[in-house]
């Protein structure tokens, strides 16, 4: 899990904090995030690259005026600088061992993974493949009440989560209408448009993937699965 339970919201929180203003993240802003945990790209330096890139746009904004920053994908460029400054001063030395933050109670997580089965059980599109997801998610949260007195494996747990939802992603995919999809991917390349010179092809190619497949999930009402999206309630 990176020891991080608060990787969106710490940095949503630096986000809003050097913007000012409230500003609740867009869709291609989570996915964005997405991205970087999956990539690994640790929270010192997501966190860094957002300062970074606050910190060039003032100073130019003394100099003249300027549109004001909207989205994370104005800070994706320092965000790659800052993870490749981190890694190369980190080379070498010990992996951190930290110990991961409170929020991941076993009662918690087995109720993160019954709400979705709940949800997942109601579902009208794919429903073979919701049923199936539903089904596996609920064993899970048994095995993780039955742990009392054990540390939950959460790297496995994820690990086992993210392919759940590659699979459910896949069925969704084959049963959505042609239309919703080639919608979907307008929308995300009319998001995409205002910062193609801020991200690589690899990285546009991802965050749009990552977009298309939120909105399909919302756009059905059916819930992510990662502990990431457990609620902090």
């Amino acid at each position: 899990m990176l020891n991080y339970f608060n990787y969106f919201t710490e940095i949503e929180d630096r986000f809003q904090q050097r913007r000012g203003a409230l500003l609740l993240l867009s869709t291609l802003d989570w996915a964005l995030i997405e991205i970087w945990r999956e990539a690994g790209v640790p929270l010192e330096a997501v966190l860094r690259g957002i300062d970074a890139a606050f910190d060039k746009y003032e100073a130019r904004q003394k100099r003249g005026r300027m549109r004001r920053i909207n989205g994370l994908a104005w800070c994706a460029q320092a965000v790659m600088v800052a993870a490749e400054e981190l890694r190369e001063a980190s080379a070498g030395t010990a992996p951190s061992t930290t110990d991961r933050e409170s929020g991941f109670e076993l009662e918690r997580v087995a109720a993160h993974l019954e709400a979705a089965a709940a949800v997942l059980d109601a579902a009208t599109v794919a429903p073979e493949a919701c049923s199936a997801t539903a089904a596996r998610l609920r064993e899970l949260a048994g095995a993780s009440q039955g742990i009392e007195g054990q540390k939950l494996d959460l790297e496995s747990l994820e690990r086992t989560l993210t392919v759940l939802e590659e699979k459910l992603f896949a069925a969704l995919t084959a049963a959505a209408p042609e239309e919703l999809l080639v919608s979907l991917k307008a929308h995300a390349a009319r998001e995409l448009a205002p910062y193609r010179s801020r991200m690589g092809a690899v990285q546009l190619r991802q965050v749009e993937r990552q977009f298309v497949q939120k909105q399909l999930l919302v756009h059905y009402n059916l819930p992510r699965l990662s502990l990431f999206y457990m609620s902090q309630q």
